[in-house]
């Protein structure tokens, strides 16, 4: 908008510098900052400080006005400004600027600029926040609330509102900015608006049809950052709003309102002491809606999420009560540790899984609601709920959250083994990942005092040491995982536990890792070894005793450096760079007298490793307590005299791995070498910056030594990069050492080799060359950010760069070039050259034991910068000069033909010098970018402005000058948009030169010459070697450059890079709750990357001079060339190009669509392709889709090109086609903002009149372009009429965009077009055309119901003549029974269609529509115009042409279904037809109608008048009665025929999908005639035609599920269907036993008086609330008789007998029912059956071998009983049920079926069964080993060994020795009798009949036995194995493994499994046994050696 000059500016900032009052202005500022520091330390343990996971605390309400100052509730931890090597500008000047920029944004947002005004300044203001500025708090509480009701403001653009979201996010980012609820509070009803468009349209009046709705995640995000802002007071108010929506009638609601909930409830603690604000009152209500809707995972992953985050904001509140369960009750508490066993989906036995996903599938639009999963695991939430919960309180209690937790982790412990994965191993794993993540975070965060809470609820350390050793063990096991991400997480989690508790973890930890790194064992351990050495390092070189272990362990993992295994090598790299991070590797003996050499550690660590093994697994080191420091003082000394035999053994192991290093495949191909190379400078220069003087030495000479000895082609790079290292770390040093050799070598490899003396063609390096590019590839990495140490070689480094220059081609020019590069970015760069681990004055005391793993502190840094001196910079101007006049010099004489090498002839000699030179220019170009000022870089040569557009703004701290804006004004509005240069806001990056200075000039002058040669070299190629692509590639790459490379070297990503590479480095160091502990040389990074930013920041996008045209032009011309290479390149650097120039997207559109256009003229693809990717697929689109001078005909250039006959340019304008039609999306008419928020942002001075001009302009705009888009719209829809199929569709899809407008709605023509093309013959354009038609006719009602005004429409205010609000009469008791039984009555004034209210609770008033309105909608003069021009076309004739194609046969089977958009397009016509407003009138249609359906025989006929009657009824649902009974007289008859005799397997699912339309959020009683005819439906037991019996119960069953709990004639329907459930087809069975599910489900509703009755009753009745779905006495006798019946038949029918009978036909009926009823969420309706009347008949039923539908139905519903969730004390029937079916049944199938669930229900249960029910099962179990039949044994062993590995450790142990007892008693107690004497050597014949006395022996002997092997296989994977399993193999093999028959099997089994399971661990194992047991066990076990 304001383009001014930069010279008026310049002049202004002159004047402002010059006033007495700047110095003084600063120094206030400094004084307020020093201020503002001391207040920000004093706040440091105040209430403020509380950004940890909730809000503060106890703060007052008002907000703090004096604080409002304040910029941060916490100081920053890192002081940026302080480290930066220049002045920076002080904090006046920063806020001077940021209100600057406010300032403008007001004016932008109050003219109604928002794009591009309004998003320009918001960018702005994320600059200022990205260079680490801090607005004061009141500051940034008005822009959240600005940027909050931008997001949500009605009428805004979606796009444009999403990036103020974006913002709005970016201010709220970190909870410590604003105390939430105490500095801010915002509202949550914007938010609820927004979302309630999109999650519940039917309450959104006409949201839905406003045009485009918002991205529901960008809304869904804005919740996550905007919720804590929501204040307590409002959840009433809330729930009041959301809780009346709740309904499992449509299922889809009760998701919905539990989604909104989850976003929008605040769960921020009350300030105030109102009860109904805290947890415990709501609660029971919650947990009630959870169990609403049981079996679903939503559900689960919702209510955790919500209740996890209640937990978090509550923690820190003395207000909410709190115990051993947090903030919940035990119940509470025992149902959420249910869930997550529920949600850690463990399968256990033959379960399936206890989620239903027909329950998910009915959530529909709730799914928008749910977060991304990715990004909130469900396991976070978890973690999350449990550590927020824990105190210490838990220590005591056996019922506390720790104990359960506990609980929770034995019980799976066995599915974290490596050897047991699944699908459930990742969530298990994160789960500990963040359970220890948050402990530590919270740990961390209470001692700082950031996080603070009632002091006997901060965490201990008893308590700490008790979660430790919970996930100690488990966590063991991960770290050897199968799956990375699992073991990922399993070293995170282990980083995590030996940081809380190093003393036990870390010698778990090195018993393990000692032998893996021995070799003695396999090699994925060794991989996870050096893994969590690596995770590890820094602890342990923190913790006493262990950091002895420290150097050995560096000397054990030095053979992972191995060229044969790359990952391991990766790994082992990683290691050292961490422990040399954290170590100097500083001989620590040198001149002490207690201690020399390595013998005392050596033997001290022998020791300790021989300990280790003997102790095993369970080693406990106390090294605190156990060694004294003086003695630990000395081992460690000690330990590191072999740091010099490990530096030179490293390097030998390095040197080897290059030489043996395969080819990397390709650049960045992610490939194992890549990587490799990658890591070895990162382990290098932390190990060469820790070691001692001596030891660099020793380094530095094996590297000169190594590097001129050898050339190793492809360890090229990473050699070069380890001397890179080398000379950052000691440049002086290593360049003295280093370039002499190499520059030597370079002479020798040119003059005596030849090397790089001819070209070569090829991308290979040539082995003649290899040795010059080894040497030059080393050079050029020992120049490069080293500093100055390279003064000292400049003549020597000035002269090789010449001579390489003259004597070198081919592929090593490019080397030689970019040694020049790097030499030039080393000369002219301002970098950290500091890589020291400690500060200079430890260095200076000397370091000894306590240096190690020092946390420096990040305000006490001294960073040492190379800051480029006056020499360095003459001495790079002159390297610039030289080699760039050199190469501009070459190529102008290679183009000007004077040159010696010629074009002519096959040799690419010519090409190359060409190439050479543009690289160089090129790498010299962004070499000394930082050089180049953007201010003289946007003047012309002769240093002045050249003409109007161009500005020169350096820094803007004023407003534009008024005569500027006049000059604006006269340039025409689009143009002054783009040409804008607004105002910019530079900061000091320590920029070297001043304007005047001589090198100033040279640089830029030569920079100009630059762009002036390459032009001239463009030009030439263009004209004289077009075909020359290898030429291409390189110029624009160099344009790129020129472009782009001006202050910062843009082209390198240079930013980006190091960003990256440092967040890849400082990610080992991060713990949570701690901030920046990271190793010294990290931290000056940090300040490297900040002085980056401020570099990249003052990289404005620069005025236009001539030379930017000509060469902006230039891209211009190149993207459309023939050759696509070129296109490309050119593509690419002119996209960079337009974001650096101001105003150079106009510049280029014109050419390029000129070109696309004539490309389309005359079919030149290669035009077409490179026009349509500049234009359409580049930033220009955004430009063109603002720009209505150009975007009409890039339309119609897009339009003819999408006839071109190429496949890829056809495929191009599909891709395009969106892009295309968004050009015509209408632009912002209105948009409703609260003036009071624009306000508060608003500047002291007055701009009204800014505002006013502002305002006008884009008002302006705006008429501008929407009469152009008119106008276009008009053009294109002749163009659509005339045109080919093709070209018609892709016109008729952009004319929709253009031209439906709220005002006008559309043009004649357009309506005209429409209504026609809804019959067009091609099935495309017809669809494209009556989807069009559709939108009209929406556009048209919805203006109508908004009363024709705009503001209405956007802000959801709509009117509705038949609408009105219905008074409830919730007070009367009676009320909802008369309400419900209304409905089975078609008399009523009003209709209902809503199927919440008073579902669960009753409002005042219901919404319903009148019955026989009076009067319609009424349309003005616009819509009523139009509606009379389509009138006019739709005749007969049109709607006979339509039916036909409906009636046609579908193309593809996919579309041979009910379209609803068939329907959609009638629906509307024949509202048009019943007003008497077309042509056509209702005789005609019933005659049509009639026709089109004829006989009734073809399937196409019935689905094209399903779709017809369909419409026809729902089009008269709102019109008056007469007309609504015409209709109904015609429809009705029709359907009633066809639902009585015309359904067939083909054309049913037309009529449910049209009875779907016709009821579905319908009232029942607008369509009675149809619901009271499938009411009536009754079964017909005489009829055999089963199809038509089932398919009428099926319509019935959609009736009934679309009317849900309105549907009120249930009764006649159930008697009928129990009366027949033995009906004798099995498709009648399947629908009566769906229908009957739906029918009982539709029944249940709770109906509330209110929300406060609703809450109330559930706080009385439990802290869980009450038990939904309770059977009534009607149900249960209903359910009873069935049974009764069922067991009554089952007497009846003969064993064996084959025919169905009333048992089978019955029993089947009743399984469908029940498995359908079970898969829902209304499953607990039926637990109470379970005991007594379910189980037995499902066992019964699986006994019916001669029908096996009905057994395998019977075991599905069987197995359906543990998976349904039970409240606390409700299994006690069950397991009774279970216990006696399982001992008493006298059908060993029965006995052996319910040991199934038994386990199941165990399991699932674990949390909720009292533990004398738990003992009952052990009991029960126990005794069925006893049992006769085989089977059952083995079941119960199996059953026995799953109870107590998932039992609770206490419980187990019990019960392990009890058992072990008992089974052991049972083995000694019944011996089998020893063989007579005489008999011994008698062969067995077999034959023998046992007796019973011996058989009942047999059953003990095999009883105990696989008692035993039970207990010992609920252990697979404990090693070693616990103490009592050797005596009981032992017992085993001693008493029964000789047993014939079935009992030695089992022994010879169970002690084969034991071995086979540990294989891994048997060396450790083996341990576990002594001698006398081995000797035992040896041949039985294990094989004896001498067998």
């Amino acid at each position: 908008m304001l383009s001014v000059h930069q010279d008026l500016f310049k002049y202004c900032q002159l004047l402002l510098e010059r006033r007495p009052s700047a110095k003084l202005l600063r120094m206030e500022g400094a004084r307020e900052q020093i201020s503002e520091m001391i207040s920000s330390l004093d706040r440091r343990d105040g209430l403020v400080n509380s950004g940890a996971t909730s809000p503060g605390v106890g703060g007052s309400k008002e907000p703090n006005m004096e604080n409002q100052s304040a910029t941060r509730n916490r100081p920053r931890t890192y002081p940026y400004f302080r480290y930066l090597p220049y002045q920076v500008e002080d904090d006046a000047q920063r806020q001077k600027n940021l209100q600057d920029i406010i300032s403008h944004l007001y004016v932008a947002v109050e003219a109604g600029d928002f794009a591009p005004g309004a998003l320009h300044w918001t960018r702005e203001i994320r600059n200022w926040l990205g260079l680490k500025f801090d607005p004061t708090k009141e500051q940034r509480i008005r822009l959240v609330k600005l940027y909050y009701e931008l997001a949500l403001a009605p009428g805004l653009d979606v796009t444009t509102a999403e990036r103020f979201a974006s913002m709005f996010m970016v201010l709220t980012k970190r909870k410590h900015y604003l105390r939430p609820t105490v500095d801010l509070t915002l509202d949550w009803t914007p938010l609820f608006r927004e979302l309630k468009i999109v999650v519940l349209p039917s309450e959104a009046g006409m949201g839905h049809s406003t045009g485009v709705k918002r991205n529901i995640r960008t809304l869904t995000k804005l919740c996550t950052f905007a919720q804590l802002y929501f204040e307590p007071q409002v959840i009433p108010a809330m729930l009041e709003e959301i809780l009346p929506h709740f309904s499992t009638s449509f299922a889809e609601e009760a998701f919905v309102v539990v989604g909104l909930i989850n976003l929008l409830f605040p769960t921020a603690p009350p300030a105030s002491d109102d009860e109904r604000l805290l947890p415990q009152h709501y609660l029971p209500a919650m947990f009630h809606l959870w169990s609403l809707m049981n079996r679903s995972r939503v559900f689960d992953t919702t209510f955790l999420d919500l209740l996890s985050r209640l937990a978090r904001d509550s923690l820190t509140s003395p207000k909410v009560p709190f115990t051993d369960c947090g903030i919940y009750t035990q119940e509470q508490t025992s149902l959420i540790f249910t869930a997550i066993l529920r949600m850690l989906d463990i399968p256990v036995g033959q379960a399936t899984s206890p989620y239903s996903g027909s329950v998910d599938l009915s959530a529909g639009l709730a799914i928008l609601l749910e977060r991304d999963q990715k990004k909130h695991p469900t396991a976070h939430h978890i973690a999350r709920w449990i550590i927020m919960s824990l105190s210490p309180a838990c220590l005591d209690s056996v019922t506390s959250i720790l104990t359960k937790l506990e609980g929770l982790i034995q019980a799976v412990e066995t599915f974290f083994h490596p050897s047991n994965s699944g699908g459930w191993t990742k969530t298990l794993h994160q789960l500990v990942y963040y359970l220890a993540d948050f402990f530590v975070m919270r740990w961390n965060r209470e001692k700082s005092g950031e996080m603070e809470l009632p002091e006997e609820r901060k965490l201990n350390e008893p308590l700490k040491r008790r979660f430790v050793l919970c996930l100690r063990e488990v966590v063991f096991m991960g770290i050897y995982s199968k799956s990375g991400t699992a073991m990922n997480f399993a070293l995170s989690t282990l980083q995590s536990l030996a940081y809380l508790e190093p003393d036990l973890i870390l010698p778990g930890v090195l018993q393990r890792i000692y032998p893996s790194l021995q070799g003695l064992v396999e090699v994925h351990r060794t991989t996870s070894s050096l893994r969590a050495l690596q995770v590890l390092s820094r602890i342990m070189v923190r913790t006493k005793g262990f950091r002895c272990h420290v150097t050995t362990m560096l000397g054990l993992a030095l053979p992972g450096i191995d060229a044969n295994d790359l990952e391991k090598t990766i790994y082992t790299l990683s290691y050292i760079q961490t422990v040399c991070y954290n170590i100097p590797l500083y001989d620590l003996t040198e001149g002490r007298d207690d201690v020399s050499g390595s013998m005392l550690a050596s033997q001290w660590i022998g020791s300790e490793v021989e300990r280790m093994e003997q102790d095993g697994i369970n080693v406990e080191v106390d090294y605190k307590n156990g060694l004294n420091d003086k003695d630990e003082e000395l081992i460690l000394r000690s330990s590191t005299s072999t740091l010099a035999e490990f530096v030179s053994a490293f390097l030998g192991k390095v040197f080897t791995l290059l030489e043996n290093l395969p080819d990397a495949a390709r650049v960045r191909s992610g490939s194992p070498e890549e990587n490799v190379i990658n890591t070895l400078p990162a382990t290098f220069t932390p190990l060469l910056a820790a070691l001692s003087p001596e030891l660099y030495n020793l380094a530095l000479n094996k590297v000169a030594v190594f590097v001129s000895n050898h050339v190793i082609h492809q360890a090229r790079d990473a050699m070069a990069f380890i001397c890179s290292a080398l000379c950052k770390v000691n440049p002086g040093k290593a360049l003295k050492r280093l370039v002499p050799v190499l520059i030597q070598s370079i002479r020798t490899e040119i003059d005596e080799n030849g090397a790089a003396s001819t070209r070569n063609t090829g991308s290979d390096v040539l082995p003649r060359d290899r040795g010059l590019v080894w040497s030059i590839s080393m050079l050029s990495m020992c120049v490069v950010h080293v500093g100055d140490a390279v003064m000292e070689h400049k003549k020597a480094l000035f002269d090789i760069a010449e001579y390489m220059q003259q004597k070198c081609k081919g592929i090593p020019t490019v080397h030689v070039s970019n040694y020049v590069h790097h030499l030039l970015l080393n000369l002219t760069g301002t970098y950290i050259c500091d890589y020291s681990l400690y500060e200079k004055d430890v260095y200076a005391r000397g370091l000894g034991p306590n240096d190690w793993g020092m946390i420096p502190d990040p305000q006490q840094l001294d960073v040492a910068w190379h800051v480029p001196s006056r020499e360095e910079i003459e001495f790079a101007v002159e390297l610039f000069s030289s080699q760039g006049g050199n190469a501009v010099s070459q190529l102008t004489s290679l183009t000007d033909g004077t040159s010696p090498i010629k074009r002519i002839g096959t040799g690419k000699e010519w090409s190359d010098e060409v190439s050479r030179n543009l690289v160089l220019i090129r790498l010299l170009l962004s070499g000394v970018s930082v050089l180049f000022d953007a201010e003289a870089a946007s003047k012309d040569s002769d240093g002045l402005g050249n003409d109007d557009e161009d500005v020169d703004m350096p820094l803007a701290n004023g407003h534009v000058p008024e005569d500027l804006d006049t000059e604006i004004s006269q340039i025409p509005i689009e143009e002054a948009e783009e040409n804008e240069a607004r105002p910019t806001y530079k900061y000091p990056a320590g920029y070297m030169l001043a304007d005047d200075d001589p090198l100033y000039k040279e640089l830029h002058h030569l920079r100009q010459q630059a762009g002036g040669t390459l032009h001239a070299v463009h030009e030439f190629l263009v004209q004289k070697q077009q075909d020359d692509v290898a030429c291409f590639g390189p110029l624009y790459t160099a344009y790129r450059s020129w472009f782009i490379d001006v202050g910062i070297e843009r082209s390198a990503h240079v930013l980006d890079r190091v960003t990256r590479l440092l967040a890849a480095d400082i990610h080992p160091y991060k713990i949570s709750g701690l901030r920046k502990e990271y190793p010294r040389p990290l931290l000056l990074r940090r300040a490297n990357v900040y002085h980056l930013q401020r570099l990249r920041h003052n990289s404005y996008p620069r005025p236009k001079t001539e030379l930017t045209k000509t060469l902006l032009l230039d891209l211009a011309q190149s993207c459309v060339s023939s050759y696509t290479e070129v296109r490309r390149n050119a593509q690419s650097a002119g996209e960079a190009a337009l974001k650096a120039i101001i105003g150079a997207r106009p510049l280029v559109i014109p050419p390029l669509l000129q070109a696309l256009e004539e490309g389309v003229a005359r079919s030149d693809f290669a035009l077409i392709k490179g026009g349509m990717y500049a234009l359409v697929f580049g930033t220009l689109s955004r430009t063109i889709a603002r720009d209505w001078r150009y975007a009409p005909r890039v339309i119609k250039a897009y339009i003819s090109a999408s006839t071109a006959d190429k496949a890829s340019v056809q495929k191009l304008c599909s891709t395009a086609t969106l892009q295309i039609m968004d050009f015509g999306r209408p632009w912002e008419r209105m948009v409703v903002l609260d003036k009071d928020i624009i306000r508060s942002i608003s500047p002291s001075e007055d701009v009204t009149d800014k505002v006013d001009k502002v305002k006008a302009k884009v008002l302006k705009k705006r008429a501008n372009v929407e009469s152009k888009m008119a106008a276009l719209s008009d053009e294109l829809v002749e163009l659509a009429r005339t045109s080919h199929w093709k070209k018609a569709s892709r016109t008729g899809a952009i004319v929709t965009s253009l031209g439906l407008r709220f005002e006008s709605i559309a043009s004649e023509k357009m309506v005209d077009l429409m209504v026609r093309g809804a019959i067009e013959s091609h099935p495309g354009l017809r669809s494209l055309y009556g989807a069009a038609l559709v939108a009209l006719f929406s556009l048209i009602d919805t203006r109508a119901i908004a009363q024709h005004n705009y503001e209405n429409c956007i802000t959801d205010n709509p009117y509705h003549p038949a609408k009105v609000k219905i008074p409830t009469r919730r007070d009367d008791p009676n009320w909802t029974n008369e309400y419900l039984a209304s409905f089975a009555r078609p008399e009523t004034d009003y209709y209902v269609d809503q199927e919440h209210p008073g579902w669960l609770v009753w409002e005042d008033t219901m919404t319903a529509y009148k019955a026989n309105p009076k009067t319609d909608i009424e349309y003005d003069g616009v819509e009523q115009g139009i509606l009379d021009q389509i009138g006019k076309l739709l005749t007969r004739e049109w709607f006979s042409v339509l039916f036909d194609y409906f009636k046609q046969e579908p193309r593809d089977a996919g579309a041979d279904r009910f379209r609803i958009s068939n329907a959609m397009l009638l629906y509307y016509a024949f509202q048009l037809l019943l007003h008497g407003s077309t042509a056509a009138t209702f005789s005609d249609i019933k005659e049509e109608t009639a026709r089109i359906f004829g006989d009734g025989t073809d399937k196409h006929q019935h689905r094209a008048a399903a779709e017809i009657l369909g419409a026809l009824l729902s089009s008269a649902a709102d019109v008056r009665l007469e007309l609504r009974t015409e209709v109904w007289e015609f429809v009705f008859p029709r359907v009633q025929k066809v639902f009585a005799d015309g359904l067939t397997p083909e054309n049913s699912s037309y009529w449910i999908s049209c009875l779907h339309m016709i009821l579905r959020g319908k009232d029942p009683r607008r369509s009675w005639p149809i619901v009271d005819s499938l009411a009536s439906f009754r079964l017909d037991m005489s009829s055999n035609a089963a199809f038509k019996e089932s398919s009428k119960i099926q319509l019935l069953c959609q009736c009934v599920s679309d009317l849900g709990w309105h549907f009120q004639l249930e009764k006649p329907i159930i008697h009928d269907f129990l009366t027949h459930i033995d009906h004798p087809y099995k498709g009648v069975r399947e629908a009566m036993g769906g229908t009957l599910a739906v029918l009982y489900r539709t029944r249940y509703h709770e109906s509330y008086k209110d929300v406060e009755t609703f809450m109330d009753s559930q706080r009385k009745s439990s802290s869980i609330g009450t038990a939904p779905y309770q059977p009534s006495e009607e149900f249960s006798a209903t359910i009873h008789e069935i049974f009764d019946r069922l067991e009554k038949w089952r007497l009846e029918r003969e064993p064996g007998q084959q025919t169905p009978s009333s048992y089978t036909s019955g029993g089947k009926t009743v399984l469908l029912w029940l498995d359908s009823a079970l898969s829902s969420f209304e499953c607990t309706e039926l637990l109470r059956f379970f005991p007594n009347v379910f189980m037995e008949q499902l066992l019964h039923m699986m006994d019916i071998k001669e029908d096996q539908e009905l057994q395998g139905l019977a075991y599905y519903v069987f197995r359906h009983l543990p998976n349904i969730p039970r409240r606390l004390g409700e299994d006690t029937e069950l397991i009774e049920s279970l216990i006696r079916i399982g001992t008493k049944s006298p059908f060993w199938h029965q006995r052996l079926r319910v040991l199934i669930n038994m386990q199941v229900i165990y399991f699932r249960r674990l949390f909720l069964l009292p533990q004398e029910q738990q003992q009952k099962l052990f009991d029960c179990v126990a005794s069925m080993l006893e049992d006769t039949q085989l089977e059952v044994r083995l079941g119960a062993s199996s059953t026995l060994s799953g109870m107590i590995r998932c039992s609770p450790v206490e419980m187990r142990n019990r019960m392990v020795e009890e058992l072990n007892q008992r089974f052991t008693k049972m083995l000694v107690e019944s011996p089998l009798p020893k063989k007579a004497k005489g008999n011994l050597s008698a062969p067995s014949t077999g034959t023998s009949t046992p007796t019973p006395e011996h058989s009942k022996l047999v059953l003990s002997r095999h009883a105990a036995v696989l008692g035993l092997g039970g207990l010992v296989q609920a252990f697979p994977y404990s090693s070693p194995p616990p103490g009592w399993i050797p005596g009981v193999l032992t017992t085993l093999a001693n008493k029964a493994n000789n047993d014939p028959g079935m009992v030695g099997k089992s022994v010879k089994s169970i002690l084969s499994d034991f071995k086979k399971t540990r294989q891994d661990t048997w060396q450790v194992d083996l341990k576990a046994f002594t001698q006398e047991q081995a000797e035992d066990l040896d041949g039985v076990l294990w094989r004896s050696y001498f067998v």
